[in-house]
């Protein structure tokens, strides 16, 4: 290397963070600027465009390593770029999944009138102050209830006509806009976040969207919701929806070559429904309201749940959505093998975990636990079953099962160090050995370790000691201990807590020690 090659130093273009970039620029003064002695004085104006120059820097660093983490799906945290990737392999990320729920109608005993349940008839549970009320519709067709042949209810005397609901609010006619005959024209739906489960064949059973094309005078409802417009003819009467980062959802209509153009002059309006998210997942007895059903109330019916409603689940999170896609992508929409099936079962709204089994030469059996826990609904299982009409071989029959719950009974002595409250720690402790079987940290067939449970126990803060004097499962056969520490599960078993106290909801504690 010649003198002059070691006396040169280059600008260190690694520097990218405000302390990097003001240094590199002062290494730079003695060379450049030989005449300024006083570039690190803090009375300095130099000093001060330094400063400034190392700000900028800094700030269009974080913009660059940003716009290069969003152009890669691994590293993509923006919600808009992930839906920009994943639709690049005809990926949809799921919209807000409505919890279901049988709900029982009840009529004075000496009622004999028929009365009509009208498709949209709303049910709701009643406000709180932590908490609005959640609105449940009947989503069937309309049904005359003849009240004078319901059986009667031996314990209260009254009559009783057991339905299933769907949490959401149905919008009907939505006015969307009017077409000017332009190709690729753009309506957005007026109310959100919008119910979307099934596109295509496999929304035609029961359509979360619906539209309606007035011209003239004359209704034309043959428009039909298609994932993707690239294979429409160009007098067919396609649409696509896009659904944005805020859940706004778009209708985009063809351009003539790619699915037909909407004729200018015509008004749009569609029916949809919205709503869904894990707040629907409400309790027994919380339905309780007649919100919107006239004829009901008009001969004193009354409304209630006497068991949770399951299957509300929020929209897919970018997680779910990065490991999930590509399964999705490999059973390209078809069921063929196992995976297949719980790949596609997963990526339905309001589905938590499946599991799918082989039946004989041309059943599919598939245990499914709704989002949260609890059982299929009769409306998750049509709505399934809708799914996969178009996506299962022509041969093969899809049976839907309910998961196998096992309580797992954990009993755990604690013992605190002196100077930690008893009444505090007895929560944190419960709460971190019940997540260790709550719904979503468990899995069909995965065996549960006592180890486990004593790992959460002693990383809390202020435990001295513990003592797990209880580890048992319920089984076909009653209570079974664990084996060397372990508890098994079958491949269609999953774990969950007990409902009976005092272990409802996580585990038993006792605690001593502390004050």
């Amino acid at each position: 290397m010649s003198t002059e090659d070691a006396g040169r130093k280059g600008v260190d273009y690694m520097a990218r963070d405000y302390d990097s970039l003001l240094r590199a620029m002062r290494e730079q003064i003695p060379r450049k600027l030989p005449e300024w002695t006083e570039y690190e004085s803090e009375a300095d104006f130099g000093n001060v465009l330094l400063q400034l120059f190392a700000h900028m820097g800094d700030i269009l660093s974080y913009y660059q390593d940003r716009v290069a983490n969003e152009s890669f799906l691994g590293t993509a945290r923006e919600r808009r770029s992930v839906i920009h990737h994943l639709a690049l392999i005809g990926y949809r990320l799921a919209t807000a999944a409505p919890a279901a729920a049988e709900v029982t109608l009840r009529f004075p005993a000496d009622r004999t009138e028929v009365v009509t349940l009208h498709r949209g008839d709303a049910f709701a549970t009643r406000s709180q102050k932590d908490s609005s009320s959640v609105r449940f519709e009947y989503l069937g067709e309309d049904r005359p209830i003849d009240t004078g042949s319901l059986p009667l209810d031996p314990d209260t005397g009254d009559k009783r006509l057991r339905i299933q609901v769907e949490e959401g609010r149905r919008i009907d006619g939505d006015v969307l806009g009017v077409s000017d005959g332009s190709p690729n024209q753009r309506f957005p739906l007026g109310h959100a976040p919008l119910i979307l489960r099934s596109i295509g064949e496999s929304a035609r059973v029961n359509p979360d969207l619906t539209l309606e094309v007035e011209l003239g005078g004359v209704r034309d409802t043959g428009w039909r919701l298609q994932e993707t417009l690239a294979f429409s003819l160009a007098d067919q009467k396609d649409f696509t929806v896009r659904i944005d980062e805020n859940e706004r959802a778009t209708l985009i209509f063809g351009d003539g070559d790619f699915g037909a153009i909407v004729p200018a002059g015509a008004t749009l309006r569609a029916t949809y429904r919205v709503g869904g998210g894990v707040k629907g997942n409400v309790g027994p007895g919380r339905i309780e309201t007649l919100v919107d059903a006239p004829e009901l109330a008009l001969v004193g019916a009354t409304v209630t749940n006497e068991a949770v409603a399951t299957g509300g689940a929020e929209r897919e999170s970018i997680d779910h959505a990065v490991a999930h896609a590509p399964e999705v992508f490999r059973s390209l929409k078809r069921s063929v093998t196992g995976n297949d099936y719980e790949a596609l079962a997963r990526n339905f709204p309001g589905v938590g975990k499946v599991r799918a089994e082989a039946g004989n030469w041309n059943t599919v059996n598939l245990f499914i636990a709704p989002q949260g826990g609890g059982y299929l609904s009769d409306v998750l299982k049509a709505n399934l079953r809708a799914y996969f009409e178009d996506k299962r071989p022509l041969s093969t029959l899809i049976e839907f099962h309910d998961v196998d719950y096992v309580s797992v009974f954990v009993t755990a002595e604690v013992h605190l160090q002196g100077y930690y409250s008893q009444t505090e720690k007895h929560d944190e402790i419960r709460t971190a050995a019940g997540a260790l079987i709550a719904f979503d940290n468990v899995d069909f067939g995965r065996p549960l370790y006592l180890s486990k449970f004593y790992e959460a126990i002693e990383a809390i803060e202020g435990v001295a000691f513990v003592t797990i004097t209880e580890f048992r499962r319920i089984g076909h056969d009653g209570l079974s201990e664990a084996t060397l520490g372990k508890l098994e599960f079958a491949e269609y078993e999953l774990p969950r807590a007990p409902v009976e106290a005092p272990y409802r909801g996580g585990v038993k504690i006792a605690v001593s020690g502390g004050y």
